[in-house]
């Protein structure tokens, strides 16, 4: 009995042991190309004579990564173990930074189902025109339509390194910025395989487009960059190149919904590269519902991704544990669910034509994540680690998550852009308040100064009036100095109101918007009309000093029979004024102010008269 029990503990042992190493290595990765990182003190001198040497001692030769990698010494050379053991142990290491496996990373398993039917668009009052954003339960789910009230990405630039980004018909309106592919080689990063393009359309999809489906940062710009094959695998320094290629071609966001075993130096260091040139870097925690993430959402620097499904808990093909540090939708279409897919405009990687598909998977989750950061980096917020911190902190968190399914929480765009802006006064501010309180909302003219609309419009009016009898006697030409003047002089200025309310001090901002009889007791914020601008005073004054302008004059005589007739209605319907009170004297006051402004408006354009 004792020995059974001995070997059964034996067994489980070893079969433990096993377990461990098979993980273990399959957390190592695979690879078949090995990447020599030389020194960057070391000259191009001696790096030839070292890849000389390894191709004498070997029997191969080390050859630059990319046209990018000159720079940065990158080489690579096919080999396996058995060379990278050798590599390590010759003297030509001491002229390396690092010798490492070239490991290859993939796009993380999902699955996919092909969307072709329309649907009416939501009825939302902020919901965009496109016919299937009514399908997209994902966009709904963040709160990305109140997002839209701030920003949609304008300005941001988004790097998309996966398989590249074709156009299809529902990006047509989304910007771009060139980028690379570094699988051939060549400026045109063009999708062979589908899955750059279905994650860039999260991203940026053109949006109120009448077409299709909507994206999250849809004012943003695209930056392509092809690091994996049609198949869906690429080398980390493929992928190590095109960070150091977003960062210095003005990426404001790096998307990597792509994974794998191995951790790299060469990968590390373009991250850290990036994150020191304000590059928030975005990476897939992966399909294989493993307690931790995958590289490269395990490094520092990278926001690891969970997928979350339509009812929002953790998808079941998602990674969690160490590396997630939020969680998105990434969907699931796990039988006939379509409708639990991510979907999006992508290609058909066996015809090239142009489709929409539900994706599932963290590949989904992580442009989520990246749009929007791309909202946020739009609303002025530059360092990676503040948006990173803002994207953490308006997540909805998820209470009992003791092993690390949703990391801070579940994304909130909208929450997102809010914190982003708190404190600060944006162009949709200002215009809201224009809209409600300023110059654009109508009340605003209708209802400008302390004196309502009916003896306002008699005033007006009255000016005209005036006008015309003093015509009778005094002719002159109307002109649009003579109407303005009428108008100004009639309201009292009254079009400035409200430019004190928008968060100004009330002085010298409610003096500013007085009318003109109001202009002294402004201060005080009083409504009574003046003694010493509710009077003939400012009328004459404009009279001397525009006497003798041409159009000036004309101005200045309308504005006095303006200021007329604001007296004479004052006086009969609301005569309160400061020390006068509201009485016979206020009353008579304003009276023989009126009647002395059409006296001065008389003599003014009688002496015009004699002049011509």
């Amino acid at each position: 009995m004792r020995k059974l029990v001995i070997l059964g503990l034996l067994f489980f042992v070893g079969l433990g042991w096993s377990i461990a190493t098979f993980q273990g290595l399959a957390a190592q990765g695979t690879y078949d190309r090995i990447v020599i990182d030389f020194r960057e003190e070391v000259g191009s001198a001696q790096i030839e004579t070292q890849v000389r040497a390894i191709a004498n001692q070997f029997k191969v030769r080390p050859s630059l990564n990319s046209q990018f990698s000159e720079a940065d010494h990158l080489y690579i050379v096919e080999g396996d173990k058995t060379l990278l053991k050798s590599l390590r142990r010759s003297d030509i290491a001491k002229y390396t930074e690092y010798i490492e496996p070239d490991y290859v990373y993939s796009i993380p398993e999902s699955q996919t189902k092909e969307i072709r039917k329309e649907s009416q668009p939501s009825a939302t009052s902020q919901a965009p025109n496109d016919p299937l954003y009514s399908q997209q339960w994902n966009l709904h789910s963040i709160g990305v339509e109140a997002s839209w009230q701030e920003t949609k990405g304008g300005g941001a630039t988004v790097a998309v390194i996966d398989t590249g980004i074709s156009q299809v018909p529902d990006l047509k309106e989304t910007k771009f910025a060139e980028g690379y592919d570094f699988v051939n080689d060549q400026i045109d990063a063009s999708d062979d395989n589908g899955h750059g393009t279905h994650v860039a359309g999260t991203i940026a999809q053109s949006t109120n487009n009448g077409f299709g489906v909507a994206g999250i940062a849809y004012e943003a710009t695209l930056m392509p960059l092809k690091v994996l094959s049609a198949g869906g695998g690429g080398t980390v320094a493929d992928i190590a190149e095109a960070i150091r290629f977003a960062a210095d071609h003005g990426a404001d966001v790096v998307n990597m919904s792509l994974g794998g075993g191995g951790e790299s130096m060469v990968m590390q260091e373009a991250i850290d590269y990036a994150h020191k040139k304000d590059v928030v870097v975005i990476g897939a925690a992966g399909n294989s519902a493993q307690n931790s993430a995958s590289y490269p959402a395990r490094y520092p620097h990278v926001i690891g991704v969970a997928a979350l499904d339509a009812s929002g808990q953790k998808a079941p093909y998602s990674n969690f544990g160490a590396g997630v540090n939020l969680s998105a939708p990434g969907g699931s279409t796990a039988g006939d669910n379509e409708a639990g897919g991510i979907l999006q405009n992508t290609i058909d990687p066996s015809t090239g034509e142009s489709i929409f598909a539900a994706y599932q998977g963290t590949s989904m989750a992580a442009p989520h994540v990246a749009g929007v950061a791309a909202l946020v980096k739009a609303s002025g917020v530059k360092d990676p680690d503040e948006v990173a911190a803002v994207l953490a902190q308006s997540a909805r968190k998820v209470q009992d998550d003791g092993l690390n399914h949703f990391g801070a929480g579940k994304l909130d765009a909208a929450a997102a852009v809010k914190l982003a802006l708190k404190g600060k006064i944006t162009f949709n501010d200002f215009f809201r308040w224009l809209r409600d309180n300023g110059y654009l909302n109508p009340r605003f003219w209708i209802d400008g100064g302390v004196i309502a609309l009916g003896p306002k419009l008699l005033m007006m009016l009255g000016s005209y009036l005036l006008a015309f009898f003093l015509r009778n006697y005094f002719p002159f030409t109307w002109s649009w100095s003579m109407a303005s003047g009428l108008v100004a002089g009639s309201s009292g200025l009254f079009f400035l109101k409200g430019f004190y309310l928008f968060d100004a001090p009330q002085f010298p901002m409610r003096l500013l918007g007085s009318s003109l009889p109001e202009l002294g007791s402004a201060i005080q914020a009083s409504g009574a009309l003046n003694p010493l601008t509710a009077s003939v005073l400012i009328p004459l004054g404009l009279v001397v000093l525009l006497l003798g302008h041409a159009q000036g004059k004309w101005f200045a005589i309308g504005s006095t029979l303006g200021v007329s007739a604001c007296l004479a209605v004052s006086a009969a319907i609301d005569p309160q004024m400061l020390w006068l009170g509201d009485g016979t004297i206020a009353r008579l006051f304003l009276i023989v102010n009126a009647l002395l402004c059409f006296g001065l408006a008389r003599l003014a354009s009688k002496s015009q008269e004699r002049m011509v």
